[in-house]
């Protein structure tokens, strides 16, 4: 199942052919090697394929030591020595934000050439305030995350096939080339176990290359895209690694549970893990605060709030944090399936991103839904949740859910369901079944 051939992403190479030869400033934003080069390879060969010359593009990637010194004038003078005169050029930057004052640049070109301008970052930081007042407007941001479960098959060079059984039943299972036949499940778990980076599915699903290109990639988003670019912002630097990675451990073993600073402080603290390396003493909320927010800006994790349905408002307290990709916490934690629904909650959370979702966790009374997700006028409620079998665990999705009063959609999505698949309104759907479904 290794692959060579540049895989398509029509999700996101569909946005980006949308926004094609318009004004703003395409910005694809996502975690290191989650495909983002590749995306931009991609949107040129679309544009080599619909008439655009090899002249008309120029193609800069920032990881390269040939550019390591450049900043923004040397990069505006490398473009404009390439400039070809009386034809619309397209300029593609990749990890731009290497480059010390990038945006003078960037922002220089949209005014002084007839170019469509594409670039990417593994940072947040890359639109954050302080570049808003010269992209402000002017850029559309496109997030982009590990493969889904549906690219995860075709990157693995399986296809999805339904066979219809001897009573009716529909039954979707993945075929590879030879013919030979996958169970969903089968293939599923693969995708807990080794995670959605590209990369892995390059190795073959070889465990010990992935766990060590997993290692790699996450020394790098460690020492380049948090430790390198803090002490570049001049402010509150980050200078302990240690206490990072300790955080970086914290979170992972916690994604899906109720999460303050107070409580990770409180457990560093107890286990006898946290103390500042220079000042050897307790480390304040508010450097933690710095340091979660570093992981959450180079889209290692991802917050999610929580939102009161019956007070009409987000709340301050107790959040959760689901981390980008599974594989990544199999490489620290090892792997493990004593917290599934975690693990669950994970995946689908980010499907749900990924399908165009703002999501939040539900709060009425003193219960908790897992998850709230909206989109223009459409919105879900969503438990998730390992087993439907069980009678307790039924009562305990269900009695939240119930409590919503309003006509939108409520699901349950499980791994393992029961007999009933509808109780008064709320659909219980197998959450695999879910994941590969159309969108």
């Amino acid at each position: 199942m290794i692959t060579s051939k540049l895989k398509t992403r029509p999700n996101y190479l569909n946005k980006l052919i949308g926004f094609k030869d318009t004004e703003p400033v395409k910005v694809i934003t996502g975690i290191r090697r989650c495909g983002k080069s590749s995306l931009l390879k991609l949107m040129i060969e679309h544009l080599k394929q619909n008439g655009v010359l090899s002249s008309q593009i120029l193609y800069v990637n920032f990881e390269s030591f040939e550019f390591v010194e450049f900043n923004s004038t040397k990069l505006y003078n490398y473009v404009k020595e390439r400039i070809v005169a009386g034809k619309r050029m397209y300029l593609f930057f990749d990890e731009v934000q290497r480059v010390k004052n990038w945006e003078n640049a960037i922002n220089a070109f949209r005014v002084d050439f007839n170019c469509d301008i594409y670039i990417t970052g593994s940072n947040a930081y890359l639109l954050s305030s302080e570049y808003a007042t010269y992209l402000s407007g002017r850029c559309v941001e496109i997030k982009m995350l590990p493969l889904s479960f549906v690219e995860f098959i075709d990157f693995n060079d399986l296809s999805l096939k339904t066979e219809v059984g001897a009573l009716g039943d529909k039954r979707t299972y993945a075929e590879d080339s030879s013919g030979s036949k996958y169970p969903l499940k089968e293939v599923f778990n693969s995708y807990l176990k080794f995670g959605g980076m590209p990369g892995i599915t390059e190795l073959g699903l070889d465990q010990e290359k992935s766990l060590m290109l997993l290692d790699s990639v996450f020394s790098t988003i460690i020492v380049r895209d948090i430790l390198d670019l803090a002490n570049l912002r001049e402010k509150g630097p980050i200078n302990d690694s240690v206490l990072l990675k300790k955080i970086v451990m914290f979170l992972s073993d916690n994604i899906g549970n109720n999460v303050s600073l107070s409580s990770i402080g409180n457990t560093l603290s107890n286990e006898g893990l946290l103390e500042d390396v220079k000042t050897k003493g307790k480390v304040s909320v508010h450097k933690l605060q710095y340091y979660v927010n570093s992981l959450l800006e180079s889209f290692f994790f991802y917050e999610i709030k929580r939102f009161d349905i019956k007070g009409k408002e987000y709340l301050k307290t107790l959040g959760k944090y689901y981390i980008v990709d599974l594989g990544f916490r199999n490489l620290l934690l090892g792997y493990r399936n004593r917290d599934i629904g975690h693990v669950l909650e994970n995946i689908v959370y980010l499907e749900l991103l990924r399908r165009g979702y703002d999501v939040a966790i539900g709060k009425i009374d003193n219960l908790e839904i897992d998850f709230i997700a909206q989109k223009a006028d459409e919105k879900l409620y969503i438990q998730v949740t390992d087993d439907m079998s069980i009678s307790s665990v039924t009562q305990r999705e269900l009695a939240p859910l119930k409590k919503v009063k309003d006509n939108y959609p409520k699901f349950v999505l499980a791994l393992n369901l029961g007999l009933e698949t509808n109780y008064d309104g709320i659909k219980i759907l197998n959450v695999i079944d879910w994941l590969v479904a159309s969108k």
